[in-house]
């Protein structure tokens, strides 16, 4: 048994070496175990980001958690979308968004943008006024509600 416990170390040191096996996690570091079903293309992660403030601090990390949930399960194996509403709307519109460049990027990797119609309304803005690619529905919290009864996993960041 001892002869092997080198032939094992130098078999595991030429496997790190060709990039075959993965490296060592750090201290304190854990794997995230992956849920059955696997995320796959058939059966992807979905997952719902809301945005509710003109805070370009917060509205960029609701931004930095789609990449990142697209970076860890990989593009054909997520579906996100953000739904945004009161003053977050502002991170869509065409003219005032502090975020206009990260949105447009985001939607090109589908990324899904939802607005809220009844957030248009109030504050007299148009659909027309939103970045392209944008949708809306008529009340963001209630698309929210029934995503998340339709299976959706909803983060509020």
């Amino acid at each position: 048994m001892t002869r092997s416990l080198p032939v094992a170390l130098g078999l595991a040191a030429l496997l790190l070496g060709l990039g075959l096996a993965p490296a060592p996690l750090a201290a304190g570091e854990l794997e995230t175990e992956i849920a059955d079903p696997q995320p796959d293309f058939d059966t992807p992660r979905r997952i719902l980001l809301q945005i509710s403030t003109d805070d370009p601090r917060k509205i960029n990390d609701t931004l930095h958690n789609a990449v990142n949930m697209q970076k860890f399960y990989g593009m054909d194996s997520v579906e996100v979308a953000i739904v945004v509403f009161g003053p977050g709307m502002t991170a869509l519109y065409k003219e005032t968004s502090p975020v206009r460049e990260r949105v447009e990027s985001l939607l090109k990797y589908n990324v899904q943008f939802i607005g809220c119609g009844n957030t248009l309304e109030a504050t007299k803005h148009s659909p027309e006024e939103l970045i392209d690619g944008v949708d809306y529905v008529q009340a963001g919290v209630a698309e929210i509600v029934e995503r998340q009864l339709s299976g959706w996993t909803y983060v509020h960041p």
